[in-house]
């Protein structure tokens, strides 16, 4: 990756360069969407000399990370922009081939940093598929019109209904383990067994046997959930979509809204969008966040208004600025270990916006508003950068904005005000509403309230006690909500000192210590992809077994074997 400025951050292997995430159809390079009230096609037809990176062909529908850019933002807009969409039909465009899953001489030459991180985004890509099935009642079916190997199978699995040609050749994989020596990347492991049920022992002969399973076999072992022969396909494809399409509340006659392209700037090492800053201090490792609160002025309050005013509407627009800039710092800058956040703006305006995404829920912009708000905060939940949330003076932290207290590793609130500033703002203050005891919930299936609390439900009672009340530094202290409370003397060396202390420490003990801490409780498909499946990847993806010299990922294609180290830790 570089900098802001064009300089090196990372040794790799390949010349990795820096990493955009907004896209528009008009642009795609790699997929085909067509729109068909309530049914949307979209179509893999990946250009094989359309890498994001130089040194590897696209071939047989394989996908890197540029792929999956477009796969992302094809999934937002038909959440925002096509409301008259009940169900989406994914398919390959290329004959007897659905996809063969992530490019493996992508794999083999990219650094350890950019395929953890590829993975980890193409598994929230993932996610949010999942997510437009259940949350928005915009169901997603697989018609694997061809093979569809280790990461293309994945992609299948994301979606609610898999139809698979039955043509004697076509089949589904995950070969990873016996080709390349690494795990399924993107939730195949954790979604065969866990969403599909299917038997272990089945499962395991599944993941090791290169040549898949096809046809009726693939449908009794619970690979997939139907077959149709090729002269069929089409027609059974569409079939079954139209049957989810008329089980959906999607309005047939909603007008969508248009998802504008972002405004942002990148001037030396501060990264500036109309409602989020962030600016970096690469000496000490760290990224401050400042976001800035709605304006009470012109705030829209009914259904019509927040269409009208679209991508516009503040609790969109900062949403959207928050989870670009997450992505562009996890991909290029990773050296930048600390995240540190803040808000600036008026308290009564961010609760207003709150008060209209209740009111008005049932409203489908809305829902995907309050949809897309979850999706961020559990990017940020995920991202491995240590969390602290400073509250001041002047912040905004109600509401919505107050989950940013609750994701932090650590959190200080200042006690009383600055003596030296110019301003006359009054104290700090944490307001907590029902969004934050419901709205927004985790990886784990809990809001972060009830994460925060987890096994102490009379603490958990007290500040849902306390909800909608306007709390200062002693009391969210009492009540727990914040870790520290220093006043105007000791303010600046307390955070200084926090944030020197996690800049010296080791960055892979702090990723693995966080991780653990963030989510308690009960295990979900998603704690299990995340939290066991890619903690496993991520190790494996550093041992010589997968990318040393002579592992198998540098040995695929060659016609040499992989040789491995046959000792087992």
């Amino acid at each position: 990756m570089v900098n802001s400025e064009g300089e090196s951050n990372v040794s790799s292997e390949r010349n990795e360069r820096p990493v955009t995430f907004d896209r528009h159809p008009s642009s795609y390079r790699h997929w085909r969407l067509e729109i068909e009230p309530p049914l949307a096609r979209l179509t893999m037809e990946v250009d094989a000399d359309g890498g994001l990176n130089e040194g590897y062909q696209l071939k047989l529908n394989s996908y890197d990370l540029g792929v999956d850019i477009e796969l992302n933002d094809a999934v937002q807009r038909l959440r925002f922009e096509h409301p008259e969409v009940r169900a989406v039909i994914v398919s390959g465009g290329l004959d007897k081939m659905f996809c063969a899953g992530a490019n493996i001489q992508m794999l083999a030459g990219a650094s350890h940093h950019h395929k953890v991180n590829f993975c980890k985004f193409t598994n929230e890509t993932r996610n949010s598929i999942e997510d437009a099935t259940t949350g928005s009642q915009q169901t997603w079916l697989a018609a694997v019109n061809g093979t569809a190997a280790g990461g293309g199978y994945e992609l299948a699995l994301a979606c609610d209904d898999i139809l698979l040609v039955d043509d004697r050749s076509s089949a589904v994989s995950l070969p990873e383990v016996p080709l390349l020596g690494v795990l399924p990347g993107t939730g195949g492991l954790t979604r065969v067994v866990d969403k599909r049920h299917v038997r272990r022992d089945l499962a395991d002969v599944f993941a090791t046997r290169t040549e898949g399973i096809r046809g009726n076999q693939a449908v009794e072992w619970g690979l997939v959930d139907a077959i149709a022969p090729r002269t069929k396909f089409e027609e059974e494809a569409k079939k079954r979509a139209m049957a989810r399409a008329e089980a959906s509340d999607r309005p047939a006659d909603a007008k969508g809204i248009e998802l504008t392209e972002l405004e942002r700037s990148i001037e030396g090492d501060t990264i500036r969008y109309p409602n989020v800053e962030i600016r970096l201090d690469r000496e000490l490792g760290t990224a401050w966040f400042t976001l800035t609160g709605p304006s009470a002025e012109a705030l829209p309050t009914t259904p019509d208004a927040i269409v009208e005013a679209g991508s516009g509407f503040w609790a969109l627009a900062a949403c959207r600025e928050l989870d670009d800039g997450l992505l562009h710092l996890r991909f290029n800058e990773p050296e930048i270990g600390t995240w540190v956040l803040q808000t600036k703006g008026d308290i009564a305006a961010a609760l207003a916006v709150d008060d209209v995404l209740r009111e008005h829920a049932d409203h489908w912009l809305v829902r995907e508003i309050r949809l897309y708000w979850q999706r961020t905060l559990k990017r940020l939940d995920l991202s491995a950068r240590t969390l602290v949330t400073l509250v001041t003076p002047g912040s905004c932290f109600a509401g919505t904005l107050a989950e940013l207290v609750l994701a932090a590793d650590r959190s200080f609130m200042l006690e009383g005000t600055f003596e030296d500033a110019d301003d006359d703002l009054p104290p700090a203050e944490v307001v907590l509403t029902d969004a934050n005891d419901g709205w927004y919930v985790m990886s784990n299936g809990l809001t972060r309230l009830q994460s925060r609390y987890y096994g102490r439900d009379d603490e958990l009672e007290a500040v849902r006690s306390t909800l909608s009340k306007h709390l200062l530094a002693d009391e969210a202290s009492k009540l727990g909500l914040v870790t520290f409370t220093p006043d105007d003397i000791d303010w600046e060396d307390e955070i200084r000192l926090t944030l020197e202390e996690r800049a010296s420490f080791s960055p892979d003990a702090l990723t693995g210590l966080e991780a653990n801490y963030r989510f308690v409780g009960p295990e979900t498909i998603e704690t299990k992809i995340f939290g066991r499946l890619t903690a496993w990847q991520n190790w494996i993806f550093q041992r010589p077994n997968a990318s040393g010299p002579d592992g198998a990922l540098r040995r695929y294609g060659t016609g040499s074997r992989p040789s491995y180290d046959r000792k087992r830790v």
